[in-house]
C-alpha cells in the first residue's frame, strides 16, 4: 500500500506557539498518580484525512495534532464506522460494524412531528435529537465506568433525543456538556447546549440553520454576514467545560469522548483565525448558500479556521495535561468520523481533503469509497507508543472498543466485531481481521469490503443494482478501474462476505430489501 505522507513543511503560527508555550511552562507538575491511564479520544467531524499537516495537507496548519503524531503513532490504514455521523458514531460506541449495528444512517425521528422546525424544536424539546438506541446497550462509556473511570462526552451526540434513556448520561457519561440534536450542530451559535439532562441557554438569538442569503444583499460586503455571528461559540463553551472536567479529575482515571463538531458545515470561525487565513489565502469568492448551511464571505479560510482553532484547544489541553502532571499517563487518540464533505461551502479538492484519496460528491462523505470512509488516526502515549512511528495495520471504529477495554483491563463483551490494536499502537505482534464490511441503507444503498489489497463495492442497491465493483488498491488507491471482470473468484468471495455479513436491522428505516429484509 502506498504511503499516505507528502513532504511538508508548516509555517510558524498562534497555534505553534501555543504548542511551544507547553513546553516552556514554569508551572510546577504533580507528579503522576494513576495507574490506570487516562484516555482521551478526540473525533473531529467531517475531517479528511488530507487535512492534517501529518498526512500532507499544505495550506491548513495543525502543528499540535501533527506533534502527536510526532510524539507517537500514525495511522495509514485506519477506517471509519460509516460514511455519515450517527451510524459512524453508533459503530465506534458500541464495537459493532454496520451490518449488525442498530443505527445505519442519520435517522431524525421525523414521525415525532417538525422536528426541521428550528424554531419548534426551541419550544419543544420532544423534537429535538434522533431516534434512540436500545436501552440496556453497552457503549464504550459503560465499559471505562465498569473499569472505575469518571467518564465525560463532550461535542455532538445524535444517538437519540432530550428525555429518552438513550442519552449519554444514561449511555455509560458521568458528564456531559454539548448538542444532544445533530440538527442543531448545524450552527455553531445555538440558543442552547445541554448540559448532563438539562438546557444550558447560550445567549445566542434563534438564527435557524440553513438561513439564506439576504435578498438583494451585497456578497462581498462583510456586513451582509453579520447576522451569522453571535455571542457565544459553542466550542468555546464546549471546551472550557472539558478542560474543568480534566482539572477535577486529575487524581483518578478518567475517559474523555471529545465528539467535536469542528469542521462540520456550517463554516463559523472565530475571527482571529479567519483574518490569519483571508491574510495567507487572498480574496476569495463568497459561498452565499446554494449548497446548504450559512453563507460566508471567505470560505476557504473559515474552513481552515475552523481546523486550526482545532488544533490549537488540542495543544491547550496537552499543556494542561503536562502542567498537572497527568501528560505521561494519557492515551490521546485523534481522528474523524467520517471522509470530507462536499456542502456548506466546504471546498475539499482545492484543500485537497481527500489526501490520495476522491473526495468530491460521489466519493468523499456519504459514499462507501475511500474518501468516503478511511479517516486518519494518530495517538500518543508516552512510555507505550514509540515516537514517530508509522503503522498500517488495517483497524476501524468498530476496533476501538476492544481497545480500550483491553487498556481499561476489562474484557470487551462478547458479542462486538472488533480486534484490539494495542498491540500495533505498543509495537507488539498484531492479530489483523479477515476483512473489513460496511454497508450503508442511505445515498443510493451501499455495501463495501476491504479484504487485503482487494476493495468491493455494491453501489444504488435501491435501484436494483446487485452489480459488485472491484478495485486492487495497491495500484489503483482512487478506485477508477473495475477489475470485478478480471476476478471473478474475488467477486464470489465478495459476495459470500456481504451476505454473511448483513443481518436484518431492527429498525424498518435501515432495512434493505434487495438484500432479503422484510420492510
Amino acid at each position: 500500500m502506498k504511503s499516505l505522507l507528502k513532504s511538508v513543511s508548516i509555517p510558524l503560527t498562534l497555534a505553534l506557539l501555543t504548542s511551544l508555550s507547553a513546553c516552556n511552562s514554569t508551572k510546577k507538575a504533580t507528579p503522576e498518580t494513576n495507574q490506570k491511564p487516562n484516555i482521551i479520544y478526540i473525533l473531529a467531524d467531517d475531517l479528511g484525512i488530507g487535512d492534517l499537516g501529518c498526512y500532507g495537507q499544505q495550506k491548513i496548519e495543525t502543528p499540535n495534532i501533527d506533534k502527536i503524531a510526532k510524539n507517537g503513532i500514525l495511522f495509514t490504514e485506519h477506517y471509519a464506522g460509516a460514511p455519515v455521523c450517527a451510524p459512524s458514531r453508533c459503530v465506534l460506541l458500541t464495537g459493532k460494524h454496520m451490518g449488525h449495528a442498530q443505527v445505519r444512517g442519520n435517522d431524525e425521528w421525523n414521525e415525532r412531528g417538525d422536528v426541521w422546525n428550528y424554531r419548534a424544536m426551541l419550544a419543544d424539546s420532544t423534537l429535538e435529537g434522533q431516534r434512540p438506541m436500545e436501552k440496556g446497550t453497552i457503549t464504550i462509556g459503560k465499559k471505562m465506568q465498569d473499569a472505575g473511570y469518571k467518564t465525560a462526552m463532550f461535542g455532538k451526540w445524535g444517538l437519540g433525543a432530550p428525555q429518552t434513556h438513550s442519552i449519554p448520561t444514561k449511555m455509560g457519561f458521568d458528564f456531559f456538556v454539548g448538542y444532544n440534536c445533530q440538527r442543531q450542530a448545524h450552527t455553531y451559535y445555538p440558543v442552547h447546549l445541554y448540559k448532563n439532562e438539562a438546557r444550558l441557554y447560550l445567549g445566542n438569538d434563534t438564527v435557524a440553520p440553513h438561513t439564506k442569503f439576504d435578498k438583494d444583499a451585497d456578497p462581498y460586503d462583510l456586513n451582509s454576514y453579520k447576522k451569522y455571528t453571535l455571542q457565544s461559540y459553542s466550542p468555546d463553551v464546549m471546551f472550557k467545560e472539558l478542560t474543568g472536567f480534566v482539572s477535577r479529575n486529575s487524581k483518578n482515571p478518567f475517559f474523555i469522548y471529545w465528539a467535536t463538531p469542528i469542521p462540520h458545515a456550517a463554516l463559523q470561525a472565530p475571527k482571529r483565525w479567519v483574518d490569519y487565513y483571508v491574510k495567507k489565502f487572498g480574496d476569495e469568492k463568497p459561498y452565499i448558500g446554494n449548497k446548504g448551511y450559512f453563507p460566508t464571505r471567505y470560505p476557504h479560510a473559515r474552513y481552515a479556521a475552523m481546523i486550526s482553532y482545532l488544533d490549537e484547544n488540542v495543544g491547550k489541553l496537552v499543556k494542561q495535561l503536562k502542567d498537572l502532571g497527568i501528560y505521561n499517563n494519557t492515551l490521546i487518540i485523534f481522528t474523524s468520523d467520517n471522509g470530507a464533505t462536499y456542502n456548506g461551502g466546504t471546498d475539499s479538492p482545492w484543500f485537497d481533503s481527500g489526501g490520495q484519496y476522491k473526495s468530491e460528491y460521489g466519493w468523499g462523505k456519504g459514499f462507501s469509497h475511500e474518501g468516503g470512509i478511511h479517516t486518519p488516526m494518530v495517538a500518543s502515549w508516552p512510555g507505550h507508543i514509540k515516537p514517530g512511528t508509522q503503522s498500517s495495520h488495517i483497524s476501524a471504529f468498530w476496533d476501538v472498543m476492544p481497545t480500550l477495554c483491553e487498556i481499561a483491563g476489562i474484557n470487551a463483551p462478547d458479542s462486538i466485531d472488533g480486534i484490539s490494536f494495542l498491540p500495533a499502537l505498543t509495537g507488539k505482534e498484531q492479530k489483523t481481521h479477515d476483512y473489513l464490511y460496511w454497508e450503508f441503507p442511505s445515498y443510493g444503498g451501499q455495501q463495501a469490503v476491504r479484504l487485503g489489497k482487494w476493495k468491493a463495492i455494491r453501489n444504488n442497491i435501491f435501484k436494483g443494482n446487485m452489480t459488485i465493483e472491484l478495485y486492487n488498491l495497491e495500484n489503483d488507491i482512487q478506485e477508477l478501474n473495475d477489475v470485478a471482470a478480471q476476478h471473478p473468484d474475488v467477486v464470489k468471495q465478495m459476495e459470500e462476505i456481504m451476505k454473511k455479513e448483513h443481518v436484518q436491522a431492527k429498525s424498518k428505516r435501515f432495512r434493505m430489501k434487495e438484500l432479503g429484509d422484510v420492510k
